[in-house]
């Protein structure tokens, strides 16, 4: 039986930005999930054992069969397979949960089947079975999911970013599946419809991912935590956010966060938050906890 795992992810700056060509920066943090691939004559036998957001699984049924079958045909696979799905990667939008999913299918694919590929390849497979979620992803959720660290990521290429040590974040979700298909096409005829003020968030949004760099390089995290709180309000602007994210970035900025914001496709999902140190994340988590919302502890820059 063949095994592999991939990262869930974080995006820190730009989602949707990212699409257009403008440099993003995303972290993998430290849930996994984890798969197991075992050969059968035909077919594709699915158990999906991740714990979930109610509704996400049902919802993402027909996109991931979709995902494996671009997958299986990227890795030239012929019969059938047995997959298992598990990890501590709770599965849910704004995550990178799709992408941790495909990443890890295709290291146990490549396991069971004696296929010595590179992290390069296993991440090129990934970005294939990424399209039957999102249609033309950006790749940049398959890149933090097979590389993991930091990274900042423009027009399909990386770059690894350094941190001067791991910082703590919160993650809230909203538990409101989102359609990032939806979202990001939104996004393309609003674009189209509102040029002008459009170009105007697009270049506010890579000089502003630019300073949040080199917040990054002096580990200057009040300075990344505001950077963080403007790159919400740019998100706001394009229509991605929702009164359910806005509340949850309310709640960790009024409990101390360094700054807060929405991350992955939105419409729901999860929110992150800046929270340096054990004693602050657990205040900020247990704030968001409070409200009835479920809340990821983790880390950026492991």
């Amino acid at each position: 039986m063949g095994k592999g795992s991939g990262f869930g992810k974080v995006i820190l700056f730009n989602e949707h930005f990212v699409v257009y060509g403008i440099p993003a920066i995303a972290s993998a943090i430290e849930k996994k999930t984890v798969a197991e691939v075992k050969r059968i004559p035909e077919g594709l036998v699915i158990h999906d054992d991740r714990d979930a957001t109610p509704g996400y699984k049902e919802e993402k049924k027909e996109q991931q069969i979709d995902s494996l079958n671009r997958i299986i045909k990227a890795m030239g696979i012929e019969g059938g397979l047995e997959i298992w799905l598990g990890g501590d990667l709770r599965a849910a939008s704004g995550v990178g949960a799709s992408a941790a999913s495909c990443t890890a299918i295709a290291r146990a694919i490549a396991d069971e089947f004696g296929l010595d590929y590179t992290d390069e390849q296993i991440n090129n497979v990934a970005y294939e079975g990424e399209k039957g979620y999102h249609g033309i992803p950006s790749g940049i959720d398959n890149t933090a999911a097979t590389f993991g660290g930091l990274v900042w990521f423009q027009s399909g290429k990386m770059e690894r970013l350094k941190m001067k040590e791991p910082v703590e974040i919160v993650m809230g979700n909203t538990g409101i599946v989102a359609n990032t298909k939806k979202a990001v096409e939104g996004v393309r005829e609003r674009r189209e419809k509102y040029r002008q003020k459009y170009d105007r968030i697009f270049k506010d949004a890579t000089d502003l991912v630019h300073d949040a760099r080199g917040a990054i390089a002096n580990g200057n995290l009040k300075e990344l935590g505001h950077y963080m709180d403007k790159n919400h309000e740019l998100l706001q602007e394009i229509e991605v956010s929702s009164k359910e994210l806005d509340f949850l970035v309310e709640v960790a900025r009024d409990n101390g966060a360094y700054g807060a914001k929405m991350t992955g496709g939105g419409l729901g999902g999860y929110m992150v938050a800046l929270t340096p140190g054990k004693e602050l994340q657990e205040e900020v988590a247990k704030a968001i906890e409070k409200e009835g919302f479920y809340v990821l502890r983790t880390r950026i820059g492991v």
